[in-house]
């Protein structure tokens, strides 16, 4: 099949890239600097000529209130160019617990995306991830100084980006789900307790802080963040995930 990775050159788009085309698709990476722009649509009925399926993985400048108008304007957008060009199956990536955390301006924007797919002319598949592992880093940064990190005991599921990846290509290559797929990292964290493990394995001897109005993560209550039941779950684990990225790790 032909299909079109809108924001092809990313943390997941350039990683799907390569998995469709080692299973023998034509996946072709599109972003800006590729001279797409689904925020103003140039280039876009060009990069969706003749593709079967269009896969959506951008995202807005800024997690605050600028982001449901992003949303809306590149959904808008990229379903009227779909459409068009006759493509038999959308896809976008969003977030487990979207819908259950209405504090978070951006989580409120990710349903309003999910709901315009859900509404518009093109066959759809909607794959929900927990927090990327490749995150966790800058979440750290948002709240810490040369002292500590502080964090709220928000308790969250991460995955690692390779394994989204995987389940995107997986969705991309197959019939349009007319629904949603959740994926989750094996494990559940409290965020104070990831902060640790990080710091430990950086050898970084700040000390992490429970604060519960420390960061975006603040807003979030419960086990809202955490996959429910029926949710796929890869098997990478985080220290596995850390030892390949730290000095001296496996």
């Amino acid at each position: 099949m032909k299909i079109a990775v809108i924001g092809g050159t990313g943390l997941i788009g350039s990683r799907l890239v390569e998995i469709l085309v080692a299973r023998g698709h034509e996946a072709v990476p599109h972003a800006r600097s590729t001279g797409v722009d689904l925020l103003s649509g140039k280039g876009l009925p060009e990069a969706l000529t003749g593709a079967d399926v269009v896969v959506n993985l951008t995202k807005p400048p800024a997690f605050d209130e600028t982001s449901p108008a992003f949303f809306r304007t590149t959904m808008g957008n990229l379903l009227t160019a779909a459409g068009a060009a006759g493509a038999a199956h959308a896809v976008i990536l969003s977030i487990v617990g979207a819908d259950l955390v209405p504090g978070l301006v951006y989580y409120r924007a990710k349903v309003l995306q999910e709901d315009m797919l859900k509404a518009g002319p093109v066959p759809y598949s909607i794959v929900r991830a927990t927090q990327f592992f490749e995150f966790i880093g800058t979440v750290m940064s948002w709240t810490s100084d040369e002292h500590t990190v502080r964090l709220p005991a928000t308790r969250l599921q991460p995955i690692a980006a390779d394994d989204v990846a995987e389940a995107v290509a997986g969705v991309s290559a197959g019939a349009p789900v007319r629904g949603t797929r959740d994926i989750a990292g094996p494990e559940v964290f409290a965020l104070g307790e990831l902060g640790r493990i990080t710091l430990a394995a950086r050898g970084d001897h700040r000390a992490v802080v429970t604060d519960d109005r420390a960061g975006m993560y603040a807003a979030v209550s419960g086990d809202a963040l955490v996959a429910k039941d029926g949710a796929a779950i890869a098997k990478t684990t985080y220290r596995e995930w850390l030892a390949r990225r730290t000095p001296g790790g496996a």
